[in-house]
């Protein structure tokens, strides 16, 4: 029997892509999915791919549109969060049904669907991605994972295990703390990474999450990679792990090693929620 194509929805809830990544991302999927771009992620207004009304509405478009199987955010840059309290207030069951897939500043869109238990939530590459050196490859992972064709082969090691699973941009993570929007990740290991921020920066945040008495719930923390770290003018004396490392166990949260995901080429897939023994 012929496997039935996927059918994928692409949004852009922050910055716009140009149609070339449209292009290059569809010839890589080739016949294993139809990648479905919406007219809106090619739109700009000032730093936004289109007015926050425009993004809102093209996210519960796709989400609720029940020929596609997946909605997969197009890129990160700033703008997810200022959708938050547009976007959810009419999505149906078909939305229940899709799986959704970005990571970075779509962290704040993948709180909410967690949060609200709508569809599968998962964390992984995007396809500006496919902009990186090498991106080919993330890209790949992604489309994988989308269509079920890699037998989860593209998902993080340490997020395969039995167990509960969340992952996030710390930069993001940190500024939903406090705000409402963030599941119940009791039990859960929380995987954070983060890119361009300088270690005092990381430190300040990490004391936000790790004081936050429901982020103390969680099973652990594991640390993914903090890319492109500025140099400061005065050197901060500790790296991102040792930081990670204070501030969990300051906050009495479990230190549980490294993940493999962060802004770039082998950033791994987490699947938000639990994963049960031979899942």
């Amino acid at each position: 029997m012929k496997r039935k194509t996927t059918r994928i929805g692409i949004v852009g809830p922050g910055r716009a892509i140009d149609r070339g990544v449209a292009e290059r991302v569809s010839a890589l999927a080739g016949d294993r999915a139809e990648l479905v771009f919406h007219p809106q992620c090619f739109l700009r207004e000032g730093h936004f791919a289109g007015p926050d009304a425009a993004r809102a509405a093209a996210f519960a478009d796709y989400a609720n549109d029940p020929s596609l199987d997946a909605v997969w955010f197009a890129r990160g840059g700033y703008g997810a969060c200022r959708i938050l309290d547009l976007a959810f207030g009419n999505l149906g069951a078909a939305a229940r049904a899709k799986t959704y897939l970005g990571y970075s500043d779509a962290g704040s869109l993948l709180a909410r669907l967690a949060r609200d238990r709508v569809g599968r939530v998962a964390h992984g590459p995007m396809p500006a991605d496919i902009l990186r050196e090498g991106g080919e490859a993330a890209v790949r992972r992604s489309l994988g994972f989308l269509t079920g064709t890699d037998d989860g082969a593209g998902i993080d090691a340490a997020a395969q295990a039995p167990g509960r699973y969340a992952a996030f941009n710390i930069s993001v993570f940190a500024s939903l703390i406090g705000t409402g929007w963030l599941p119940d990740l009791s039990g859960h290991v929380l995987m954070l990474e983060d890119v361009g921020e300088y270690h005092y920066r990381l430190d300040r945040m990490m004391f936000t999450i790790t004081s936050n008495p429901e982020v103390k719930k969680v099973a652990g923390i594991r640390l993914g990679r903090c890319g492109a770290i500025p140099v400061n003018d005065i050197d901060f004396g500790r790296n991102e792990e040792e930081i990670v490392r204070d501030w969990c166990a300051r906050g009495a949260i479990a230190y549980l090693g490294r993940a493999d995901i962060g802004h770039d080429v082998d950033n791994k897939i987490v699947v938000f929620g639990e994963r049960g023994a031979g899942a």
